[in-house]
């Protein structure tokens, strides 16, 4: 029996695994990555296999990313040492139709983990749990927006200032013929005052500050005409 008191934590540290587990991937999904990446970035990080350099550098560049990812890789090491050495010493303890007895309890108990980790009801639990908590941070408060604006695949968001000499003040945007080039103005901040979503004819002015979304290589074309401002509350044009 003696080998059987091994299994009881080996199945203990499996079964909070798949809580950290999920629980990385909730979190990584709070900062702006989808469900399916996030779930599968959580369990790489955590076993330490199945990143490539394309996923590293989503998470690279994302500072709560990198650190919900070195959580879970330190957890996913001490976790799976755990494990191996449990398991090692309950074997090992065994004697005779034990071992037997031993690879059946282990084999049925890591079976119900497997059918908890599949039923939606405990599952959402969980990860509504997380999410309140979660929420309560600092990091959370806004969700990351790279994903949603595909920064990685060569696009970018600037916000420039428009100077008096710019060839873009006192232009109309239907002039500047900027969503010919796929850029898109999504605002002006004029002073105190706010321009959602500008059409054609609204004019750019001295001082104006523009906030524009696009493909880099056009975004630059466009920086080159004026003064880049540094991004608080926005992402910065991405050179690559």
């Amino acid at each position: 029996m003696s080998g059987f008191y091994f299994l009881v934590p080996t199945l203990i540290v499996i079964f909070v695994s798949y809580l950290v587990v999920r629980a990385g991937g909730v979190a990584l999904m709070m900062t702006g990555m989808d469900w399916e990446r996030s779930r599968f970035q959580s369990l790489s990080a955590f076993t330490g296999t199945g990143f490539t350099t394309r996923e590293a550098e989503i998470v690279l560049k994302h500072p709560t990313r990198r650190k919900i990812v070195s959580w879970l890789m330190i957890l996913g090491n001490a976790g799976i040492v755990t494990v191996i050495v449990t398991a090692t010493s309950s074997l090992v303890s065994s004697k005779g139709y034990q071992i037997s007895i031993n690879i059946l309890l282990l084999a049925g108990g890591i079976y119900l983990i497997h059918r908890i980790a599949k039923n939606k009801g405990i599952a959402k639990k969980w990860e509504d749990f997380i999410k309140r908590k979660l929420l309560n941070l600092p990091e959370f408060e806004e969700g990351a927006t790279e994903d949603l604006l595909h920064f990685l695949e060569g696009y970018g968001l600037v916000k420039i200032k428009v100077k008096e000499k710019s060839r873009l003040a006192n232009k109309k945007l239907m002039d500047l013929k900027l969503k010919q080039q796929g850029l898109l103005v999504l605002g002006i901040e004029r002073g105190r005052k706010w321009i959602q979503s500008p059409s054609g004819k609204d004019t750019l002015i001295p001082m104006d500050k523009v906030v524009i979304y696009g493909p880099l290589s056009k975004l630059r074309s466009v920086s080159m005409l004026s003064e880049i401002l540094p991004a608080e509350g926005y992402r910065r044009i991405k050179y690559r």
